[in-house]
Parts: C-alpha cells; structure tokens; sequence
C-alpha cells in the first residue's frame, strides 16, 4: 500500500537543523576532521559500516527513538532514554558505549555502566534544553527556599529521568526517586507516602499532568516554581499549601503542540485519533485520545487497524519512521510544520563516522563521565526507581487512555 505521509511544511529553523544553512553565532560541538560528504552521500554510510565492523564486539551502539534514520540504521539497539542505559549496563563486554542520544542519556549510560566501559556522544552539544532548564545552583537555591519555609524536611524530590547528573544526584542525596514518563505516577505515590508535598524536576506539564490527571490532585495542589525569580515567584503560603511545586521547565518539542492543533486535525480527518506523548500542555494532554511514553506511542501504532488515522504529539523523526513501518494506516505528525528535537539532531551521519573512526585509531573521543560522587547519589535515586513496586516499568490507566 503507498503510505499517506506528508511532510509538514518546513521553516527556517528547521531548514537549519537539517543542515541546510548554518548560523555560526549559535552552533557549536566538535569538529569533523577533513572535507567529509553530505549526509545522504553513501560513501559516509559505508565509512560508518566499516568502522562499526573493525570495532566489532568493542562497540555497542545505541539509538535513541528521535535520532535521525541516518544514525538510527547503525543502532544495535533502539528505545528511550532509560531503555538504552539499561542495554548498555547489559553489554560488559562492549569497551565503547556510542550514544546516539543528548548529553544527559550519556550520564546516565556512565552511571549504569561498569568503570571499564567509557560512554561517547557523537556531538557535545547534543544537550537538551529541558534538562538545561534546571541547574544544580538553581536546584539547591529552591531547596534553601523550601528550607526557610519551613517545608524542606517534608518535601520529596522527584527528578525526571530528562535531567542531568548533577541533579539526579541532588534527588538521591535528598531521599527522592527518578522517573520516567511511563511510571510517574508509581514515583509520586511513592514519594507522597514519604512526605506532605513533592518537588517536580524539571518537566513542569509531565507533573501536572500525572498529579491532576492520573492521581487526582487538584490544579490549585501545583505551584510554579521559576527558578529566575526570587524565592520562585511563589509566598511561603503557597509553598506550604502546595502539593506538588512544579519546576518551571519544559520540552521544546513537546510544549509546542496547542489545543488549535488538536482542534484542527479533528476537522481535518474526520476518525482522527490524537496520541501524544504526557510532556505536552495539560490542554493538550486533556483533548488527547491517548496519552503515552515513545515506547507506549510504538506499540499502539503497531497494534492499531489498518486504514486507521493518527496524529502523533512527539518528535518528528519518530512519526515519520512509524508512518513509513504502518503504510496501511493514516499516519500524520500533530503540529502542521516541521518540529525537530534540535539538540538531539545534531547527532549526524558525519558526527557518528568521525567517533566510529576515531576510536578505531585508538583515540578516544567525547568521553562523557559523571564524578563518582555524583554517580554514587544519582545511582541511588535510580536504584530507587527500580525498586517501586511493578520494578519502575510502565503502568496502564484507563482514564484518559494513558498508558
């Protein structure tokens, strides 16, 4: 059958992100060495193979879900952020552990990992800009606040696993859990059975959506907390009234998609079922279908009928690979333009044959690594996770058909 997919329309940022222009004042990251080929030339692609296979089982290769098909084809293993740090753990015997990812994956992977396997990313400045939006300094800043509210000693920090190191350590050195999207809510009931009220780092519409919509709270239960205002914009009142003091962070891609886009592809397909992923808007998330983690998006795709439609709330290059596997479904993006995860897609075809080739040479490149104190807190709050009753893995609600 011949897919349906269509593009969304192009603009200029993300004309950029494919590679088409440069803008020298804000792209940074390692150097190529020598004139390489364009992505889409196959010569980079069989340098690729070539270096892979000299490696052999010295390297392992992990694919994030959002990483371009160019990268994703050299993945020994796809998934999400945890998934992929887990596989890693499983693979002692790879010395490289080449993380097609952003930087706070990589963490991650090194923190799960033994000490004699070293964890590479392609491209330092593969970030990402939702775990960026929550320093150690600003974290530890709240924290006092909290402190002379008087709420500190009952508070439980609870990190997204979309966070750094730094602050899934401070989570662990403070009696919390990390999260993922799939089992949010087993983390805060955890963490409510330990305290009065939670700190929710950094996704602000990931804690309000599992607090309101999966456990019952109240919106007046969540304040704000942004970190650029003294003592977070909120009184020691509503600090000590609230329930869940939700960060002031966001997913650039996933905060993008408005209710308008819910709206308009209603009346657009008429049958069209809605999936996003739960780090969009509460609006958003509320006029949904169905609600889920990138695993949980897959899978439904996957099980749905032929000749059904879709529109998908989550990164780009996701939906279209789902829209060419699942020809004989409707498969559409939710927004009507292109939206890249721009960090994650700084891992290209020509990052990855030059970390590939380097480290066939024997010089290790992008080496990332967490201090072992750092690591040693921040494996706690993991440990932690693993540890919630169901051992951390996905959970299903009917309500809202999140999953």
């Amino acid at each position: 059958m011949t897919s349906t997919w269509t593009e969304p329309a192009n603009t200029p940022t993300a004309l950029l992100l494919l590679g088409r222009g440069s803008d020298p004042a804000s792209e940074r990251g390692v150097d190529c060495p020598g004139e390489l080929p364009p992505p889409s030339d196959p010569d980079l692609a069989a340098r690729a193979a070539a270096a892979k296979a000299a490696l052999g089982t010295r390297v392992f290769v992990l694919g994030h879900h959002y990483q371009r098909d160019e990268v994703i084809q050299f993945a020994d293993v796809t998934g999400d952020s945890f998934k992929l740090a887990r596989e890693a753990a499983a693979r002692p015997e790879a010395e490289y552990i080449v993380f097609c990812g952003v930087h706070f994956m990589a963490e991650s992977a090194d923190i799960l990992t033994t000490d004699a396997q070293r964890v590479v990313l392609p491209d330092l400045a593969a970030g990402c800009s939702m775990a960026d939006m929550a320093a150690l300094p600003q974290v530890e800043s709240a924290w006092e606040v909290l402190a002379d509210a008087g709420v500190a000693g009952s508070t439980v920090p609870v990190t997204y696993m979309n966070s750094s190191a730094d602050i899934k350590g401070f989570v662990g050195r403070n009696g919390g859990v990390v999260c993922t999207s799939s089992n949010a809510e087993r983390a805060l009931s955890w963490a409510f059975d330990r305290g009065q009220r939670v700190l929710f780092l950094p996704d602000q519409h990931l804690g309000r959506n599992t607090a309101v919509l999966q456990m019952g709270l109240d919106a007046d239960d969540c304040v704000l907390y942004d970190p650029h205002k003294p003592g977070g914009g909120l009184t020691e009142k509503q600090l000590r009234e609230a329930k869940m003091i939700l960060w002031r962070g966001h997913c650039s891609v996933h905060g993008r998609f408005t209710l308008d886009s819910v709206n308009e592809v209603r009346n657009r397909v008429p049958g069209v079922r809605v999936l996003v992923h739960p780090e969009s808007r509460y609006e958003v998330v509320t006029a949904a279908d169905e609600v889920g983690s990138t695993e949980y998006i897959i899978k439904a795709v996957e099980a749905a009928p032929a000749g059904s439609a879709w529109a998908i709330g989550t990164e780009l290059n996701l939906v279209r690979r789902l829209a060419k596997a699942h020809p004989d479904k409707q498969i559409m993006f939710l927004d009507r333009t292109v939206c890249y995860c721009s960090t994650m897609n700084r891992i290209d075809l020509p990052h990855l044959v030059w970390a590939l080739e380097e480290l066939v040479a024997g010089r290790m490149v992008n080496q990332i690594t967490v201090d072992p104190e750092t690591a040693r807190y921040a494996r706690a709050a993991l440990d932690q996770m693993l540890a919630l009753p169901g051992g951390g893995g996905p959970t299903s609600r009917q309500n809202n058909n999140w999953v």
